[in-house]
């Protein structure tokens, strides 16, 4: 297995140059962290060429806590997951973005079925992807504030929506929150061998 991903790395050394910044051999799996100025040049060299026709998946990552808090490098980075079926090989891209502004090109011209995993990107982490035909929510309200992936969005929240079937239509409403202890549920046996769950 480390003998084929060697293998596949010098093919993709030779083929990318300079656009891998990093790459990573670990547990079975090739990463590579390519430059965000030639991304879309890459990834298409990485269909046509290399054979990597098919994208699995598009996913998001905030690093702001990352190892306690001992990150050193950019905050938030996308994480590509593709599939060679010919040759039956998978490779990791991860492409960092910058904080003040995460935007980076669509791949959905290269991989249409980027297109609802760029969405949900968008929504989660509020990452930008330049030239993707319809980025909007797809997975909170369309007034929602904030993207609730991100490490620093608030886990209480403020306001709360629900359907008045007076007024036919959404509202919103301050959230009702009560303090609450949550006590752990303790299982005991009795006498006779039979258990007992207090809570």
């Amino acid at each position: 297995m480390t003998e084929m991903l060697e293998t596949m790395l010098q093919q993709l050394q030779a083929g990318l140059g300079d656009r891998i910044r990093r790459h990573r051999l670990a547990r079975g799996e090739l990463t590579l962290e390519l430059v965000r100025d030639d991304f879309l040049q890459s990834c298409t060299w990485l269909r046509d060429v290399a054979g990597f026709d098919q994208l699995i998946d598009i996913c998001g990552v905030d690093y702001s806590e990352y190892g306690e808090g001992s990150w050193e490098g950019e905050r938030f980075a996308v994480v590509y997951h593709l599939l060679g079926i010919a040759h039956r090989r998978r490779l990791r891209l991860r492409v960092f973005l910058d904080e003040e502004l995460p935007i980076i090109p669509s791949v959905n011209g290269i991989w249409p079925a980027a297109n609802w995993f760029e969405r949900e990107a968008f929504d989660l982490f509020g990452f930008l992807f330049e030239g993707h035909p319809d980025l909007r929510r797809i997975l909170t309200d369309y007034g929602f504030v904030g993207h609730p992936f991100r490490k620093d969005f608030p886990l209480v929240g403020t306001v709360e929506m629900r359907y008045d079937p007076d007024q036919r239509r959404v509202i919103y409403e301050p959230t009702h929150t009560e303090e609450r202890v949550v006590v752990p549920r303790i299982v005991r046996s009795d006498e006779e061998g039979r258990f007992n769950a207090r809570n």
